[in-house]
């Protein structure tokens, strides 16, 4: 199963490992754990934003931009008051 896993195309594997990180950021996040939930979610956002710019995927792309730029904004925020 493993050497099935790395015989796909890269954009797929990125986007298993960016599904797997927000999978576990949200229980993370849901178990409060603060700021790093926050900071996987939007790492998983990145990672899909890669994924979206590989594939050339504009509802990935502005979907994760803007998800990830808004999560890391909330962060320094929330951080700095």
């Amino acid at each position: 199963m493993l050497k099935r896993y790395f015989q796909l195309p890269i954009t797929e594997r990125l986007g298993w490992i960016a599904t797997l990180v927000l999978i576990v950021a949200s229980a993370v996040n849901g178990l409060g754990y603060y700021p790093l939930g926050p900071l996987m979610l939007a790492a998983g956002g990145l990672l899909w934003l890669l994924v979206g710019v590989m594939r050339r995927d504009w509802p990935i792309i502005v979907t994760n931009a803007v998800m990830s730029t808004l999560g890391f904004i909330t962060i320094i925020y929330t951080l700095s008051r």
